[in-house]
């Protein structure tokens, strides 16, 4: 399938590792430029220089810490360097601390919502009006299968998390007429840092060896196992490309089938 992104330019926040940088490379892989933004130059650095040759050409990094209340600003600055403007914008924040509900700070929980919150939503409304003027654009957000199914000791993502769901499903509402989608996916256990640092986590507190955390966890998912990064950016690419758009205010799970409900 041609998802029409040759002529297409992306920012994806979170791309030094993770599913930030699986959905740049994945974007990248389909022909189109992408800005890297990460709040460590030299992982980004790093990031960009294990990529193909024929890739590289067309990645740009941006250097921006969402904890930084002039992260929007520093980012949609970046984002536009390369074209004058973005086609394609890939929301992601790293996690907030682990912990059981009855045990949240109120006050790590708004310093939270700080970074996690209000620099995508003030981000996605920096760059929106030149995608609705163009009459094309895409945001994508990436989010959590805790955002329909809570996971018990993510309270705090939990929450954030799912208020930019509701957010971008109303904006979803508003732009999709003048061309602009507005889409959130919802990774399940993706074999990343983050997913390993909580498995590493639920050990720590129950006594029990890491693996067979993991074995446990893998054993609640109908796949039998943890997904890759590269199928997480498969779907994003798809998303973001033309074939997608009539997808508009959903939430798309990449879980493996890990989420009970309907």
């Amino acid at each position: 399938m041609e998802l029409d992104l040759n002529e297409r330019h992306a920012l994806v926040l979170g791309a030094t590792g993770g599913l930030g940088l699986a959905v740049a490379r994945a974007l990248l892989a389909e022909g189109a430029t992408v800005t890297l933004a990460g709040r460590d130059a030299g992982r980004l650095a790093a990031a960009v220089a294990e990529m193909p040759a024929e890739w590289r050409g067309r990645a740009d990094t941006v250097v921006a810490d969402l904890a930084d209340p002039a992260a929007a600003a520093v980012l949609a600055e970046g984002g536009r360097r390369r074209a004058g403007h973005v086609d394609i914008l890939v929301n992601n924040s790293g996690g907030p601390p682990t912990g059981m509900p009855s045990a949240v700070d109120p006050a790590v929980m708004q310093a939270q919502y700080a970074q996690m919150v209000t620099p995508l939503v003030a981000l996605t409304l920096q760059l929106l009006p030149a995608m609705r003027e163009k009459g094309w654009g895409r945001i994508l957000t990436i989010a959590s299968s805790g955002v329909q199914q809570p996971i018990p000791h993510l309270p705090i993502s939990n929450a954030l998390r799912s208020s930019l769901v509701g957010f971008m499903k109303t904006l979803a509402g508003e732009v999709a007429g003048d061309g602009v989608t507005v889409n959130v996916i919802a990774p399940g256990r993706i074999e990343t840092d983050r997913v390993r640092a909580i498995d590493k986590g639920v050990s720590d507190r129950s006594g029990k060896d890491v693996e067979e955390v993991r074995k446990a966890s893998a054993a609640t998912i109908p796949a039998g196992r943890y997904g890759a990064p590269e199928e997480f950016g498969a779907v994003a690419a798809f998303l973001a490309g033309g074939p997608a758009s009539y997808v508009n205010g959903s939430v798309i799970r990449v879980d493996g089938g890990a989420i009970k409900s309907v």
